[in-house]
């Protein structure tokens, strides 16, 4: 019978690799054993009674030479990974015996409590008190010189299996803490037990172990309040292939699909997870989708991150990673007020854009569950509000607060805000009694004259405003016809009894003084050319007519340039979803 002789088999090899596979499985070592790195070979010095030793890189070096069972060797093997789990390969202590042997008798404290395979003869022993603090151990064995503790150490002839070594990491997976995966599979094993205990169908060992982003998305599940409720409606999608064929660098959020897209190459830790996720739940609490209107969307997301990031900074939710946007000048300001600002920078700005809010078609006004999504994620963090400010669970800023209070209460319509500003400048006037024109007499004292109630001249000569119209072929005409019966309506209300009118579209066209009765009905629009309202403004300030201290009420469809309105007090009367191109000093009413 010809044919090649099979490879001669290795038993201790087998030996050693069945130790390293029993470890493995354990749900507290398996992860940090499926991250090292094991050799059994001659290529690495080896005195004649060591065992095995361990860098700080994950390097196991196990000596070929010796003869053990797979327990042993699953014994071995774990005594060397729970160094790395611990922190005890410390680039202070290299050399060092007497830590040595204190973290051996640590390790071997934990693996008595572990159950993980069984000591070689030669291992086992005594074991000193206070073997739970690595310091206080050291201190102990300065003191008490015992040989029977430095069993691994350089005193029984063999080197230490602890070595140090400069870490290093690779460019695509970076340096693996140690100390924090030890700790995931602790929470890992814990959670599994505890499901299995409580009869759900997950054995011991088998719960799939939480990353970082998992981690950060439970904990505000289970320990903030303010958030979790918006938290358990969305579905974490973490697909490497799905966010790269999303574009999604780090995180991005579908209100509509109620999913948020995370990538896992950001390798961000789990901290700063926290303070992604908090972002996102956020532009879903918050309605910024809803809020968009016919704003320009990259740069609507980028104010919505700006006020984001400082409410999050401010409350401590994570650490905010690199790169995100902040800027302490915009603090306390609304998303509305920063997008007025950026849109002055408007392709600075739009660069700067990092497209975490996937808008939706404006088509589309359902949801997959048939659910108002606006309605949900407003009632889910009133309710998170409410259980956060009772329970004091924490620091929350002013403004985010009134955000959410404003989105659980119906929103004031535009001309009851516009009724107010006028309430503001043009206080009620006072009737005095005069003589000069007597009032009815009365039948029983037809003898008696009585003075009547009239308002003073005085103070009706200066009660005016100017209205300046944007009349170009872009504003729609209800639109036009419903301020100018809000405006008349109101300066009736309020004894405004002549408004300057001004109509500017290419040029502007002076309306003069016109009784406020006949502002809705009977104005003629000049115009519906192109927009161009400074001349309109320079019109009122050089009129010698025109009050300096009166107000301007300026209509616009926003498609103009900017104003310079030299102090005036003044304010805008704009469409909804509409944007002015520089920063507003007045206020903004939005016409519905």
């Amino acid at each position: 019978m010809s044919g090649k002789n099979p490879k001669k088999a290795n038993p201790a090899l087998e030996s050693f690799q069945a130790g390293c596979g029993l470890v493995a499985q354990n749900p507290v070592l398996g992860p940090l054993m499926r991250e090292a790195t094991p050799h059994f070979d001659d290529r690495y010095p080896m005195a004649k009674e060591d065992w095995a030793w361990i860098s700080a890189n994950g390097d196991l070096y196990a000596n070929s030479h010796r003869r053990a069972t797979s327990q042993e060797w699953a014994y071995v093997v774990a005594h060397c990974l729970l160094h790395l789990a611990l922190g005890h390969i410390r680039e202070d202590r290299v050399g060092d015996a007497v830590w040595n042997a204190a973290c051996d008798c640590i390790a071997t404290r934990y693996l008595k409590d572990l159950h993980i395979g069984a000591p070689p003869g030669e291992l086992s022993g005594p074991l000193p008190p206070n073997t739970r603090e690595e310091e206080a151990l050291y201190r102990w064995l300065t003191e008490h010189s015992d040989s029977a503790y430095f069993r691994f150490s350089t005193m029984s002839g063999g080197r230490p299996d602890m070595v140090w070594e400069p870490i290093c990491s690779n460019w695509w997976q970076g340096s693996t803490d140690w100390r924090q995966l030890f700790a995931e599979s602790l929470r890992d094993a814990l959670r599994s037990a505890v499901d299995y205990a409580g009869g759900v169908e997950t054995p011991q060992g088998s719960h799939k172990r939480m990353g970082p982003i998992q981690r950060a998305q439970e904990w505000f599940l289970s320990s903030y309040p303010l958030l979790g409720g918006v938290a358990s409606g969305f579905r974490l999608v973490d697909d490497p292939l799905v966010v790269q064929r999303m574009n999604i660098p780090v995180a991005a959020i579908s209100i509509q699909m109620r999913e948020i897209y995370v990538n896992p190459a950001a390798r961000l830790t789990e901290q700063e997870w926290r303070f992604v996720l908090a972002h996102e739940y956020l532009h879903a609490a918050l309605c910024h989708e809803a809020r968009l209107g016919k704003r320009d969307p990259e740069l609507w997301n980028v104010a919505c991150d700006y006020v984001i990031n400082q409410w999050l900074r401010d409350m401590e939710v994570g650490s905010m990673p690199e790169g995100l946007l902040f800027d302490a000048e915009l603090h306390g300001l609304s998303a509305e007020s920063i997008y007025d600002r950026l849109a002055a920078n408007l392709r600075k700005y739009k660069r700067m854009a990092q497209h975490d809010i996937l808008f939706g078609s404006p088509d589309w006004t359902g949801s997959r569950d048939f659910v108002d999504l606006d309605s949900w994620c407003r009632s889910a963090i009133q309710r998170g509000l409410d259980y956060h400010q009772t329970h004091e669970r924490g620091y929350l800023p002013e403004g985010l607060v009134e955000e959410i209070r404003a989105l659980s209460q119906p929103p004031i319509p535009w001309d009851v805000k516009l009724a107010q500003w006028f309430d503001e400048r043009f206080e009620p006037l006072e009737k005095r009694r005069t003589y000069a024109r007597l009032s009815r007499r009365q039948s029983a004292t037809p003898d008696i004259p009585r003075p009547s109630w009239r308002y003073e001249e005085a103070a009706q000569a200066g009660r005016t405003f100017g209205v300046l119209l944007d009349t170009s072929g872009s504003m729609d005409r209800s639109l036009l016809a419903a301020a100018l019966g809000s405006i008349a309506s109101y300066s009736a209300a309020r004894d405004v009894n002549r408004v300057r009118v001004v109509f500017c579209d290419a040029a502007p066209y002076d309306q003069g003084y016109m009784e406020a009765t006949e502002i809705a009905g009977s104005v003629k629009v000049r115009g519906r050319g192109g927009t161009v309202l400074q001349p309109g403004i320079e019109l009122l300030e050089q009129a010698s007519d025109f009050p300096k201290e009166a107000p301007i009420l300026i209509i616009t469809d926003c498609e103009c340039d900017r104003l310079n309105l030299y102090g005036r007090d003044h304010a805008f009367l704009v469409p909804r979803g509409r944007s002015l191109p520089f920063p507003p000093r007045g206020p903004v009413f939005y016409l519905e």
